[in-house]
């Protein structure tokens, strides 16, 4: 018996033309027919994705506008309960309109301050613009290192005091 060399992988695979292998392929009718409703069926299909995609924006919008509304809904029937009971009614009609019972006396005081004291109104802004006399920067700088440098003028709590010096 006579032995065969061993090859490699790749000497044993045969070589194959693209060329060859591409005209041997036989495209039937009902491939392009299927490839056709494919294609078709995309075309049809993603307008109608990009619809419901709309649709469900939509009323994702809406329902949150719903809970919204619920929300006010819910507040305006509290506000209905408080205005049907007497006691929130009479304290309202105190506070906002003045009234009182029959029988109270109420002194409101108006300008009880003389004229000397009261606040006065603040002035109109100027619509020129300042000038200041020193760089800004220098005097923040100045006031660091003084501030770093000054003396402690009172010990800290929690340190005791020296011993006093003869």
């Amino acid at each position: 018996m006579k032995r065969e060399p061993v090859r490699s992988a790749r000497a044993r695979a045969p070589r194959v033309d693209v060329r060859e292998w591409l005209g041997g392929l036989r495209i039937s009718g009902f491939v392009v027919i299927m490839l056709g409703l494919v294609v078709l069926g995309t075309f049809v299909l993603v307008p109608t994705v990009g619809t419901y995609m709309n649709q469900r924006q939509q009323i994702q919008a809406l329902q949150s506008a719903v809970a919204l509304s619920q929300n006010e809904v819910a507040d305006l029937r509290s506000q209905r309960e408080r205005w049907s009971d007497p006691a929130y009614i009479t304290t309202q009609a105190r506070e906002r309109l003045f009234y009182t019972m029959p029988g109270e006396v109420v002194y409101l005081i108006d300008d009880d301050l003389p004229a000397s004291q009261a606040p006065q109104e603040q002035q109109d802004v100027s619509q020129d613009v300042g000038q200041t006399r020193t760089d800004w920067m220098s005097q923040l700088v100045r006031s660091v290192t003084s501030a770093g440098a000054a003396q402690v003028a009172a010990p800290a709590i929690g340190v005791p005091d020296p011993a006093p010096t003869p």
